[in-house]
């Protein structure tokens, strides 16, 4: 087919990849405009820009698309058969969805209609799911309302995190692409909607869902929930007031017996903090505010906690 591939982070790239091995013909690819990254501020292409680049294909990067008329003839111009879109960023408009004859075909990070939304794979994670997948529907202009067109079951490991879940979906879901592709043009695969009672929300993470609360989550659901909400905004308390960042923990096995939520007890070269429902969890790797990151046992030697002091609170 002739297509049309709207994408920008690196999610997106093995299924441009896979489309060109399939001898798909991308006429132009869609992608958001560089943005300033890391302490410099250093402008720096989206990784789908840059795969497109070195494909030798055709890239455009408008800033806004509802009514950019220049963009819309340049599409029209085209006459794609497909626009096939994977974590563009961007609501396609309704000129663009009724463009293309296969209309615009979008891979989305879950089984729909679970997990609607910009964050799908970090939410799968974070609730502790056993089994996400990816999901190949018609778009339309609801969030992620489209009709279904393949699904592909994916199992999530308990030690697996967001991140490794991200690559693992991403090169999955671009043969399923070129499946669905092949099956809208013999006439194969004909789309099913979705049961909109079924639906459940995966929203735009924030800072805050990274705070640990021991008051309200048992041990297994905070490692749930920094296992999904890896790069960013990982998992985070306070100590004597001072924000510390957790980079590795674990479910303390057997428990320690009953604490107050966030109550700090060491053992040895090993800290525990207590959790609802009487659950402990153990602080592998910390970082307190202003300092490296560092293992438990060379944290505990610059950090003496008095009986009763507590994660999440003021000092006692």
């Amino acid at each position: 087919m002739r297509l049309v591939f709207c994408g920008t982070p690196a999610f997106a790239a093995p299924t441009l990849a896979t489309l060109l091995a399939a001898g798909h013909e991308i006429a132009l690819v869609v992608s958001q405009p560089d943005r300033p990254v890391g302490r410099a501020h250093q402008m720096t292409a989206p990784p789908v820009k840059q795969a497109a680049l070195a494909a030798g294909l055709a890239v455009t990067q408008p800033e806004k698309i509802k009514s950019n008329a220049e963009f819309r003839a340049q599409l029209e111009a085209i006459a794609p058969e497909a626009i096939v879109v994977v974590a563009y960023g961007r609501i396609i408009p309704a000129w663009m969805l009724a463009l293309p004859r296969f209309g615009c075909i979008n891979l989305h990070g879950s089984l729909l209609p679970k997990y609607r939304g910009a964050a799908p794979i970090q939410w799968a994670v974070a609730m502790g799911d056993a089994v996400t997948g990816n999901t190949t529907m018609l778009l339309e202009e609801g969030l992620d309302t489209g009709p279904i067109l393949l699904q592909q079951t994916v199992e999530i490991s308990p030690q697996q995190t967001a991140v490794e879940l991200f690559d693992l979906l991403a090169h999955a879901g671009a043969p399923l692409v070129v499946e669905t592709l092949a099956g809208l043009a013999d006439g194969s695969v004909q789309p099913v909607p979705q049961n909109h009672e079924g639906a459940t929300y995966a929203p735009l993470l924030d800072r805050e869902d990274g705070r640990m609360d021991f008051a309200a989550r048992t041990a297994h659901e905070l490692v749930n929930r920094w296992r999904g909400f890896q790069p960013w905004p990982g998992a985070f308390t306070t100590v004597d007031g001072r924000k510390l960042i957790v980079h590795r923990m674990a479910v303390a096995a057997p428990a320690l017996g009953q604490g107050l939520p966030g109550e700090i007890r060491v053992d040895g070269q090993r800290l525990f903090a207590a959790c609802a429902a009487s659950t402990w969890i153990e602080l592998v790797e910390v970082q307190l505010e202003g300092k490296k990151r560092m293992a438990a046992a060379e944290f505990l030697r610059g950090n003496h906690f008095a009986v009763g002091a507590r994660l999440g609170t003021q000092a006692p």
